[in-house]
């Protein structure tokens, strides 16, 4: 008999799972510019994370086969397709911002005949663009990110720049469940603090960078008061250079 699903988190309470052998070495590369460590020092750090020797060994294997990772001459470096995973979460650490002047982003989707793995493909790609739907092929949001939209949302969409008629402040809060996701922010913030043990602090900072990639980064004049992502991303960036400090402890 299969045992009963978990009680879902109480709201604002993040979801901390342990990290698997695989997960610890993706954090620890996923943290290191450039994403390369020589073995023996990926084998020192991933024991401090509660990961044997013999299980690291193993999951790195696994992991050059799956096209994970990539052996280098002296040990592991991130694969180019993990390299843009990277990109998505240095840019979520620190996204690059504008000063917004009332304007928004809007994507329309015009293509049709697509099958329902393409309109999925298409909706998390639009999503992880921090854009937002407003209803049934509409995305948008305020045009406050120095980042250009990827030229080939050109074959299924029209893009153009728009001032909704409604107050800014109303429309984001319909688009964003922004009081959820500070309240989990918050959350984290005190899981963070309260951190000890390696294993526990990665897995907490991992779920971090998770929920900052979800965050719309919007103009603070459309924030909820108290916006708790400055205070994220400065925790994470703290931890960040802690980590450097030991996977480079001369400053290479």
């Amino acid at each position: 008999m299969s045992p009963p699903p978990a009680a879902p988190a109480p709201l604002g309470e993040p979801v901390l799972r342990p990290l698997s052998a695989r997960s610890v070495v993706l954090s620890l590369l996923l943290g290191t510019h450039p994403p390369e460590l020589p073995v023996r020092d990926l084998m020192r750090l991933v024991q401090r994370f509660d990961v044997g020797g013999s299980t690291a060994r193993a999951a790195l294997s696994r992991m050059v086969s799956a096209g994970d990772l990539r052996r280098t001459g002296t040990g592991y470096r991130l694969s180019e397709r993990l390299l843009e995973r990277q990109r998505r979460q240095d840019e979520a650490v620190r996204p690059h911002t504008r000063a917004w002047d009332g304007d928004w982003e809007m994507v329309v989707i015009t293509a049709t005949g697509r099958g329902p793995a393409e309109r999925a493909e298409l909706r998390t790609r639009l999503a992880a663009l921090r854009l937002a739907e407003l209803r049934e092929g509409v995305w948008l949001r305020p045009a406050n990110l120095s980042r250009p939209l990827p030229g080939d949302l050109d074959a299924v969409a029209e893009r153009c720049t728009a001032r909704p008629a409604r107050p800014a402040r109303e429309l984001a809060a319909e688009l964003w469940p922004l009081d959820a996701w500070a309240a989990t922010a918050r959350a984290l913030l005190a899981h963070v603090e309260g951190s000890l043990r390696p294993a526990g602090r990665l897995a907490a900072f991992a779920a971090v960078v998770r929920h900052l990639l979800a965050d719309p980064v919007l103009p603070p004049e459309l924030l909820p008061p108290r916006w708790p992502g400055a205070a994220l991303r400065d925790a994470y960036t703290a931890y960040q250079r802690e980590q450097t400090e030991r996977i480079r402890p001369d400053g290479a």
